[in-house]
C-alpha cells in the first residue's frame, strides 16, 4: 500500500472515531480500527469470526470488552453532544 493511500485511511479512521466515540487519541483510534476489522469479518465471513473465537477464547474475551468499551464511550459522546 502507498505512503499516499496509508495516510488517507489513517485520516479516515481518526475521523470514524471521532464521530463514533469523540476521541481521536492513537489508542481510543486503535480501538476502532479493532472493532471495525472484526466487526466486517464476523459480517461478512462468520464462520472464519468463529473460528477464531473458538481458537482465541482469551482474544474473544478481549474483543468483547473492547466493544463493550466502545459502546459506552459512544454513548457518553453522544449524551455530551445533546
Amino acid at each position: 500500500m502507498d505512503k499516499k493511500l496509508q495516510s488517507q485511511l489513517d485520516g479516515l479512521f481518526e475521523k470514524y472515531a471521532e464521530l463514533l466515540i469523540g476521541k481521536t487519541e492513537p489508542e481510543h483510534v486503535e480501538m476502532v480500527k479493532a472493532y471495525v476489522l472484526y466487526s466486517s469479518i464476523a459480517k461478512s465471513m462468520p464462520p472464519l469470526a468463529k473460528h477464531w473465537n473458538e481458537s482465541y477464547p482469551d482474544a474473544k474475551e478481549a474483543m468483547k470488552d473492547l466493544i463493550s468499551e466502545i459502546k459506552k464511550l459512544n454513548e457518553e459522546h453522544r449524551e455530551t453532544k445533546n
